[in-house]
């Protein structure tokens, strides 16, 4: 081939030989292209052998084109439209020109809020019953003790306490001191952007070192320490089956110790600014699991329920307990260490729920719970 032959006079030549009377339609020379083989690329038609660097016996593939997919017929396309706008939810300007005629009502919040409520004070209760219970069943399980263990250092890698590494590295290399940048990154959700705002903005405060309430990493350190090396610790020969049942009780204690509640260290501070002392803020915030604007409400109200109505159970013999002892898949989560964590975990933490709700373990467990409730509730 002359090296001045454009790709579309090959591609003709090519269709000749290959398709026989396929060039009287001339739209037939636009409908293929030529893709060299080895390197796989598309020629294009108006340059030349020499330009597309044709070498004698390369290999060319000659391909029809994809045909483009049809345009659209403007019914079918109004169609679309209109079935999307049908579908669309009304706006706000909608909404109140659709409602302009009908009386205004003043919906009494403190009753939606209070029922709200009574369900999270009836699921506490549901759930410090249900740790008893899970507790004794535990109890009876011979590897309960192994169990534990396990459980209780699984605890002590994932301490929420702990601060991420490497934004405490990005701080302390700027130049601000560990200890005010471990306050920062707290106070700040672990975000090194916020936490450096933070640190510029208080630079000059005289209380930008003190700890923050609540929270004192070194004592919390030595009891993780102490608790892993104690619950290490096995049953002696003699009386085997008595000092593992007092191990348990022990290991119990220390895990609940571990998920005892950790304020929002934000929350303490304005709320103590307001003139409340510590213990009564970390005590409001904790009946109403962290939620600063509902802490304060309840500083000011009647304190209702009270943080030592939080640790009551709900009673044993009634249906709502019995029907939910009697569900086969609560019994049978009663009996995986894992609910347990889970129930203790809510407890303190009530705000970690939904990560429990999601386990594949311990969600069915949290979801009949709920159901049974529900049902059960029903006004």
């Amino acid at each position: 081939v002359p090296e001045d032959t454009t790709v579309e006079k090959l591609k003709e030549r090519c269709l000749k030989h290959c398709v026989p009377g396929s060039l009287e339609d001339p739209k037939t020379v636009t409908h293929h292209k030529l893709i060299h083989a080895t390197s796989e690329k598309v020629l294009t038609d108006t340059k030349t052998v020499l330009e597309e660097n044709i070498q004698d016996r390369d290999v060319l593939l000659l391909i029809k084109k994809r045909a483009p997919p049809p345009l659209p017929k403007m019914a079918d396309v109004s169609a679309e439209e209109k079935r999307k706008q049908e579908q669309k939810a009304p706006d706000k300007d909608a909404i109140l020109k659709a409602t302009a005629n009908l009386p205004s009502r003043n919906v009494d919040r403190t009753v939606a809020h209070h029922n709200m409520r009574d369900f999270q004070t009836e699921l506490r209760k549901i759930l410090v019953s249900l740790i008893e219970v899970a507790q004794k069943l535990l109890a009876l399980n011979p590897d309960a003790v192994e169990l534990f263990k396990k459980a209780n250092a699984m605890l002590d890698e994932d301490e929420e306490d702990r601060v991420d590494e490497i934004a405490l590295r990005q701080l302390t290399e700027m130049g601000f001191p560990e200890s005010r940048a471990v306050k920062a990154l707290r106070l700040n959700h672990m975000s090194v952007t916020q936490a450096m705002e933070w640190l510029i903005e208080h630079a000059d405060d005289p209380t930008v070192d003190t700890p923050l309430p609540g929270q004192t990493p070194s004592e919390a350190t030595a009891e993780a320490g102490a608790s892993s090396a104690e619950a290490t610790a096995g049953p002696s020969s003699e009386a085997a089956g008595e000092e593992a049942k007092d191990e348990l009780t022990e290991i119990f204690k220390k895990i609940r110790r571990k998920r005892e509640f950790r304020p929002d260290p934000r929350a303490v501070i304005a709320l103590m600014e307001m003139g409340f002392d510590e213990k009564e803020v970390v005590d409001a915030l904790r009946v109403n699991n962290n939620q600063q604007n509902a802490a304060c409400e309840w500083l000011l109200g009647d304190r209702k329920p009270s943080p030592e109505d939080l640790d009551k159970g709900i009673d044993t013999n009634s249906p709502l307990f019995q029907a939910i002892l009697e569900n086969p898949v609560v019994q049978l989560g009663l009996t995986n260490p894992k609910t347990l964590l889970a129930f203790e975990d809510m407890l303190e933490n009530p705000l970690n729920s939904t990560q429990w709700m999601n386990d594949p373990e311990t969600g069915p467990v949290m979801l009949q719970i709920s159901r049974i409730f529900q049902t059960l509730n029903r006004t």
